[in-house]
Formats: structure tokens, sequence, C-alpha cells
């Protein structure tokens, strides 16, 4: 399996994963658009996508914002989005791409990184304590939308 950082050349693979995944979360299909997302984003750095690959089939993508923290005074990141497709799930590949987002958190001398996920989401609530992360259970999460 080979971990590598996402470029323009991805852009049709990574966004099929990436409509997949908001489909996962309820959104209507949409790979035009998201095709046009990921090519911002791509293009203007505003985020890090990393991308599993195999046998030139990307399978799995992670992509992380960049954020700051005024107590903190250094950089935070965003772990946003995470997935693999569903028939290549149970190989650790998640853990992978997991990996890669952690390098890019030591490579940026950031903070660290957090992440939300719904309570429904058990395949990702099982999955993130076992690569470290730890439920914040001291904070309120508050949400708000235009």
């Amino acid at each position: 399996m080979n971990y590598r950082k996402a470029t323009v050349k991805d852009l049709n693979q990574v966004a099929i994963l990436f409509d997949k995944y908001r489909v996962f979360y309820r959104k209507e299909s949409n790979i035009e658009e998201a095709k046009v997302f990921l090519k911002e984003r791509i293009e203007n750095n505003d985020s890090e996508i990393f991308v599993a690959e195999n046998e030139n089939q990307l399978i799995g993508f992670v992509q992380l914002y960049p954020l700051f923290s005024s107590t903190r005074l250094k950089k935070l990141w965003l772990l946003n989005d995470l997935f693999v497709n569903p028939n290549q799930r149970g190989k650790s590949i998640a853990i992978g791409l997991i990996e890669k987002a952690k390098q890019l958190v030591q490579e940026t001398n950031a903070y660290g990184m957090f992440l939300e996920t719904e309570k429904s989401n058990l395949i990702g609530n099982n999955l993130y304590p076992k690569t470290g992360f730890e439920l914040n259970e001291s904070s309120n999460f508050y949400e708000w939308s235009n």
C-alpha cells in the first residue's frame, strides 16, 4: 500500500471517493461538484489530502484543514474527512492514512489534530481511540450555521 499526498492528477479518483464519503453522511451524490471543491482545495493549498493507493487505484483518503490555537500559539490540524472504500476495509488502510496525518502534524510543528464524528459512526468511534485519539469530554462543541 502506498500512502502519498494527492495531486490534481488524482482528482477524478479522489472525487469518487469523496462523493461516497459525502453520501455516507447523507448528502446527495454530486461528483462534478466534488471535483470542483477538491480542485480548489488542492490548487489553493487550503487543505492537505493524502491518499491510499494500491496498483494505481486510489482506495482511501484523508483530508486535513489547518487551524490555529491562540492559547497554544501553534497550528492545529482538523482531520475533517477520512474514507476507505467499503470493499477495502479491515486492512488497516484508515490507520495508514491517520499515520500520514500524524506525520503532517509533526512536520509542521503543530500542536496536534482533532476531529469530530457522529456518535452513530461506530467504525470511526472504534477506530480513533485505537490510533491514539482521546475523547474530550470536558468541552462543549457548539455549532452555528447560516
